[in-house]
């Protein structure tokens, strides 16, 4: 049998990563949350600086990992992950756009849907739907963990748009009540829909129309998030 010597993306080992990973947009949070919760961490990736840590969150094996921007980086470093280093469970843990009046910077949304106009799905597995779901019972065990840490989150369908900037003169009419905008969960829901997996996505408002968080806080004081994701983990 051919030895197995990692991925284009990703030179570590099989048995080096846990079944469940939590996966920030930014490498430099992977590295906060491997810093600052996990014991015992260490990195097994750092190829194009996505950076990527095993350690234990009370006494259970869990890894974190960056993944980029936009759909097409989340989907590469997800499918690598789920398809050739066996992992099971992806929880996002990303920055979000609120859309709700009511919701305030740093609030926490669990996502219900992701709805995108990107050719990702169709493209790459035949999907035709508009919206991809992540699995009901990771979801339902995050919200439990929400519940019992008596922490506030919203929960409905996102949009995981194809483009940070755009003219706002050719934009369309979105078909159903978004309440946040980012733009991973959809590749997400997708790999784990096709490769039989389990994928959750945890998002922090960053920012909403007259407010927005520095890059420092986007990178720091997501912990609400961060907590509820290492917390739910510890019981997959």
């Amino acid at each position: 049998m051919k030895e197995f010597n990692g991925t284009p993306h990703n030179t570590a080992k099989l048995g080096e990563i846990a079944k469940t990973v939590i996966m920030p947009g930014d490498p430099l949070r992977a590295k906060y949350i491997a810093e600052n919760f996990l014991e015992d961490a260490k990195e097994f990736n750092h190829v194009r600086n996505m950076l990527g840590y095993t350690g234990t969150y009370k006494g259970v094996p869990v890894s974190v990992m960056g993944h980029g921007m936009g759909i097409p980086s989340m989907a590469i470093y997800s499918y690598e992950l789920y398809k050739f280093y066996e992992v099971e469970n992806i929880i996002r843990v990303g920055s979000c756009g609120g859309r709700l009046d009511e919701m305030k910077i740093f609030d926490t949304i669990l996502v219900e849907a992701a709805y995108s106009t990107s050719s990702f799905a169709d493209t790459a597995f035949a999907y035709k739907e508009d919206l991809m779901y992540p699995d009901e019972g990771l979801t339902r065990m995050l919200e439990e963990t929400v519940s019992e840490k008596g922490k506030k989150v919203y929960k409905g369908i996102v949009h995981s748009g194809d483009c940070f900037y755009s003219d706002p003169s050719v934009q369309k009419k979105e078909p159903y009540d978004i309440i946040a905008g980012e733009m991973e969960c959809f590749g997400l829901f997708a790999n784990a829909r096709y490769l039989g997996k389990k994928a959750a996505g945890l998002l922090t408002v960053s920012d909403k129309p007259g407010e927005e968080a520095s890059p420092e806080e986007r990178q720091t004081a997501f912990n609400d998030m961060i907590e509820i994701a290492l917390e739910t983990a510890v019981r997959l």
